[in-house]
């Protein structure tokens, strides 16, 4: 094992002269390479199977490193964002880290939102970016920018990397640091003075993290205080986000749940961790979630948060929410503990860990004491799942029900289908009628809500795995990234891409709708106008026409007005496997995401369609 190198302090950038630290000054025991060749070896070594990027002047000498012997895919992507947006749809469809290598400056900021994106939703990367060389630093060189100081406040950890001695450890450290604890990215800034230094490469490397210990196991006696409320508890949910689908914790979850006899409710992000089929599953909660799952909450007696983090999407008035419940609070970043909600019982630990050394417990004070009758608090959910179903509004215009469209491509799908949705009202409606069968097969941005995710996610979960992988985007958010169908045709991604074409930003005119006295200002994008009786090469005004957008790319294009032909096109587009199909549905857009709770408003003033207020009042 190598010996370390001292920490790479952030402000490390040497003063006045700087007499190069080569493998001839310093030699030890290794194979002699240059920095750049140490990115590839390293990675290779990592067990890394698939890169994204885009290259660049200050990064070429690791792309000049990439060779036919390579032992990792790489996948040019067409724009930096996107680099690390398929980097995110690999990372959450494999739950490993995805890597991306872009160049310095606006190569390097256009990744700041992916950044950002992963930060939100603790996902884990490592993006390695170029950078200027060390003597040019400060002096606003061609693109030159401070990566680290412009990531700071969005990433895990930085780097700035100016010794090539460095590269080995600093690369294990990050993949090391995005992929455990509190998974999130990692940047590795590479000047190219580290990149054309010689160093004497040797694996496996000693990282140097002090201080860096994730609790993974829950300390003291916090389990048997948890199993104790819920042998207290009648009206009991399981609150299940994202850091449960990070830890992989679908059979603990259910298991739980079985075991208590507890609802189950998620967050956007932890769709489909535990089958929709599931009795125990209320759906999404929040905003735009379920009254049953909303309900339960807001009359709930025991809150248990597993890898939440009582997001305002979720909670609406946070003083107003769960207002009976004491709360057990599970999650492996202790930051997040009682940062916006007051917790009974905190437990600090791997979510799939905790729950498995806490289900023990309940087992045992249940043998002692037994287990609470739950009848009562069941009969109050399945109320209200008989009387406030998901349903929508029928379009009076002719065109298609969003909500439709996305019902048939769910009923029409593979079981292992990997769903990837962009932002707007199509992702909530996705979270609301896709049938979700397995974990790992919803990706989407929740904490940014980044329009433009969608495509380059879709095709990182391409990369990741030979199953089928279907896109629901808008046509707003859809524009945001569309340049990646190239990427996509020419690496041979056959992703499926349904978009709901409204000609609007939906999301916002629905907002407008309700709160501005419906002043649709800047929402009207004119991009799905024309009905299909006027469809010639003279009334064919929309801009762009997708169909044409998606040949001219190589893809396959379909476009669809009626339920037939809708029906048709999901039909052909699972049985096209060569290439990018896209399909243009033409729906309705004054369609409206229901239920509702108002931005700030209580949850029990959810509003499941207008004029019907199910919870109002019923609280505890």
């Amino acid at each position: 094992m190598a010996l370390p190198t001292p920490l790479q302090a952030f402000s490390a950038v040497p003063k006045g002269p700087v007499e190069k630290l080569t493998a001839d000054k310093h030699i030890v025991n290794g194979e002699k390479m240059t920095g750049a060749q140490a990115v590839i070896r390293a990675l290779e070594d990592l067990g890394v199977e698939d890169v994204f990027g885009l290259p660049g002047g200050a990064i070429l000498p690791v792309y000049d490193a990439i060779n036919d012997d390579t032992k990792f895919r790489f996948v040019l992507m067409r724009h930096e964002q996107a680099v690390g947006h398929a980097a995110e749809g690999y990372a959450v469809a494999t739950g490993k880290v995805g890597v991306c290598i872009v160049t310095s400056g606006p190569g390097a900021t256009n990744t700041v939102t992916a950044i950002a994106d992963a930060n939100m939703d603790s996902v884990p990367l490592v993006v390695i970016t170029g950078q200027v060389g060390v003597g040019a630093i400060g002096t606003d060189a061609f693109q030159e920018a401070d990566m680290v100081g412009i990531t700071y406040p969005v990433v895990k950890h930085s780097y700035l990397v100016t010794n090539a001695a460095d590269i080995p450890r600093v690369l294990a450290e990050a993949y090391y640091v995005a992929n455990s604890g509190r998974p999130g990215p990692v940047v590795v800034d590479l000047t190219k003075t580290a990149q054309t230094e010689t160093l004497y490469y040797t694996w496996p490397q000693r990282m140097i993290l002090p201080g860096y210990n994730p609790t993974t196991k829950a300390h003291g006696r916090v389990l048997a205080n948890a199993a104790k409320l819920f042998g207290q508890s009648y009206r009991p949910v399981l609150y299940v986000g994202g850091g449960a689908v990070r830890s992989k914790a679908t059979e603990q979850v259910r298991k739980l749940a079985e075991i208590t006899g507890a609802p189950i409710v998620t967050t956007l992000p932890a769709r489909g961790i535990v089958p929709e089929s599931d009795d125990n599953v209320l759906g999404m909660l929040g905003m735009h979630g379920t009254v049953a799952a909303t309900g339960a909450v807001q009359q709930c007696d025991l809150l248990v948060a597993i890898g939440a983090r009582f997001d305002d999407r979720v909670t609406g008035s946070l003083p107003d929410f769960a207002p009976a419940a004491r709360v057990i609070h599970i999650d492996i970043d202790p930051a997040e503990i009682g940062k916006n909600r007051a917790v009974d019982v905190p437990i600090v630990g791997d979510v799939a860990t905790v729950i498995t050394d806490l289900i023990p417990e309940i087992v045992r004070d249940q043998a002692i004491n037994g287990k609470p009758d739950l009848e009562p608090w069941w009969s109050t959910i399945n109320e209200l799942r008989d009387k406030y179903p998901m349903f929508y509004d029928e379009p009076t215009d002719g065109t298609l029900a969003p909500q439709w469209v996305i019902q048939q491509l769910s009923d029409q799908a593979d079981p292992d289908t990997i769903w990837v949705s962009d932002v707007g009202q199509h992702q909530m409606w996705s979270s609301q009628f896709i049938d979700f069968k397995n974990p790992n097969s919803w990706i989407s941005s929740g904490g940014l809500g980044t329009m433009g995710f969608g495509l380059p996610a879709a095709m990182g979960a391409r990369v990741a795995f030979e199953k089928p992988v279907w896109l629901i985007a808008g046509d707003g958010s859809f524009q945001m990234t569309s340049e990646e169908l190239a990427a996509a045709f020419l690496d041979h991604l056959p992703v499926k891409i349904a978009i709901l074409n409204n000609s609007v930003y939906g999301m916002v005119r629905q907002w407008q709708t309700l709160f501005y006295k419906q002043h649709y200002s800047a929402t009207n994008l004119l991009d799905g106008e024309a009905r299909e009786e006027q469809i010639t090469e003279a009334d064919f005004v929309d801009v762009p026409d997708f169909v044409r957008l998606a040949e001219a790319y190589g893809c396959v294009g379909m476009r669809a007005f009626t339920k037939e032909q809708a029906v048709d096109a999901i039909t052909k587009a699972n049985e096209i496997n060569d290439r990018p199909v896209l399909i243009d549905f033409r729906v309705w857009k004054d369609a409206m995401v229901w239920p509702m709770v108002s931005a700030g408003d209580s949850n029990s003033n959810v509003t499941y369609k207008p004029g019907i207020q199910p919870l109002k009042g019923s609280q505890n």
